[in-house]
């Protein structure tokens, strides 16, 4: 079992960044496919990032490509999520979800792949 932190959440304007982290507990990180959901109000849970265990294979939701970055350092177990160039319609709760998985490689992106998540943490990107 692991339990999920986020942390780094905040009110910045149009075009600028921020730096999600999500810290995890317990021995067996590296175990995990980690992910990134993201949830705005009157709008269904919605996947932002996706990593594998090792950390080599990287998906992103196409609204977020060439803009935001995915990482993880499983000797820290944490994960990050660095977002540039933010939007308005970026505004949500940003939520670090985790599943077991034997493959080192596999990366999940259905929210319904995930058994464990965080509590969520705010973003706000003013116009």
């Amino acid at each position: 079992q692991v339990q999920l932190v986020e942390s780094g959440g905040g009110l910045v304007q149009a075009g600028g960044s921020l730096r999600l982290s999500c810290a995890a507990s317990g021995r067996t990180f590296s175990s995990y496919a980690m992910g990134w959901f993201r949830q705005a109000p009157g709008k269904e849970r919605e996947f932002v990032a996706a990593i594998s265990r090792s950390g080599g294979s990287i998906d992103y939701a196409d609204s977020v490509k060439g803009r935001f970055t995915i990482s993880r350092d499983n000797a820290k177990n944490t994960m990050s999520l660095q977002m540039n160039f933010l939007k308005p319609e970026d505004t949500a709760v940003y939520y670090c979800a985790a599943t077991p998985m034997l493959s080192r490689i596999s990366i999940a992106t259905d929210k319904n792949e995930y058994n464990y998540w965080g509590q969520g943490t705010q973003v706000t990107v003013s116009s």
